[in-house]
Order: structure tokens, then sequence, then C-alpha cells
């Protein structure tokens, strides 16, 4: 069983946002494989399917960014998913717009919502997406930077970024993760 979580703010005010990309990654995910997100427990919006043989549980934290471990930790724990079998997907803004990059461990990197997870998940060992949103132009600052939309002339490269994640995903179910790496790294 797999557990794959998108980090994010919840409502529609950060909806669209940067910070919201892993969010995005989860909905496109419950649309391409047909999953209902109508499950909602461990402060966490989820569903469950099964997916080339695979079953796969869906998570989007509803705790707001820097907690997100408090909604990760009780589901995996609830259904035995160990963290070789988590796969959390998240903003970077060390990455170009549009660039993903795929690790099996590390640290949180200065990311609230992964240190979090980390926490709460007793360890670090799990699979990450990380999705490239730059940084920001000027002096405008991070955490300003991180809750606005993508621009318009940024969206097809964002698609691009979702469609890719989402691959690597469905690649996941069937492939070691660090095959995965292997493909979407180069």
């Amino acid at each position: 069983m797999k557990l794959i979580v998108g980090l994010g703010n919840p409502g529609a005010k950060y909806e669209k946002t940067r910070h919201n990309i892993g969010f995005i990654i989860v909905d496109a995910l419950a649309e391409q494989w047909n999953i209902k997100l109508n499950q909602s427990k461990y402060n966490g919006l989820y569903g469950v399917g099964t997916v080339a043989g695979e079953k796969v549980v869906l998570l989007k934290p509803l705790t707001y960014m820097n907690l997100s471990g408090e909604a990760i930790a009780p589901l995996a724990n609830f259904y035995k998913i160990g963290l070789e079998d988590v796969a959390i997907i998240y903003d970077d803004l060390d990455l170009p717009r549009g660039k993903i990059r795929l690790r099996q461990k590390g640290s949180a990197g200065g990311h609230n919502g992964m240190r979090s997870a980390i926490q709460h998940l007793g360890g670090s060992e799990f699979n990450r997406i990380r999705v490239g949103i730059g940084r920001p132009e000027g002096r405008m600052p991070v955490p300003d930077y991180v809750l606005t939309n993508f621009r318009e002339e940024e969206q097809a490269v964002m698609a691009e970024a979702v469609k890719k994640s989402v691959e690597a995903c469905e690649q996941w179910l069937k492939e070691p993760f660090l095959k995965v790496m292997n493909t979407y790294n180069g």
C-alpha cells in the first residue's frame, strides 16, 4: 500500500497558490485514478483506491502547511504504511519553476511542512517529489510569494510539472522509487 501526500493549505483563498502545488497534484492524481477524496479523518482529506494492482491512499492535510505531519503520521499508522511507501509532494523555492526533483530521503530544507512531516513520521527516510516554484523577483518576501497564484505566463510550465509528477507517481506503483528517480531526475 502506498501513501501519496500533497502539501498545501486548505481553503479557497489558497487553492491556486504556489504553496499548494502538492494539493494540485494530488487532485490531478485523484482525477486520473478515479479516487474520490471524500474521507475526512486525522485532520486530512483523503481517498483510497487501487491503481495498477496497488492499493493507494491520496492525502491532502487540512492542518495548514506548518502542521502537515499531524495529518500524515496518524493516517500512515492507521493503514500501517512504512516510510518507504510514503511519497510527499511539495513546492521548492530552490528549483526553477516547473522542474521536478525526486529524492528518497533528506532534510526539510527550510520547508516547514516537511519539517512537520519528518518530526511526526519519526524519520526522513521517505520519498519526495519536489516541484520547483522558483524564487520571488525583486524584494517580495518569501512568505508573501508562496501564497501568490501562478501568473498566466507560468501556467504552461506548471501544468507540465503536474503532468510529470502524476507520471512519476504512476511509475512508482510499478517500479522502485530509485528507478523512478533515475527517469525523472535526468
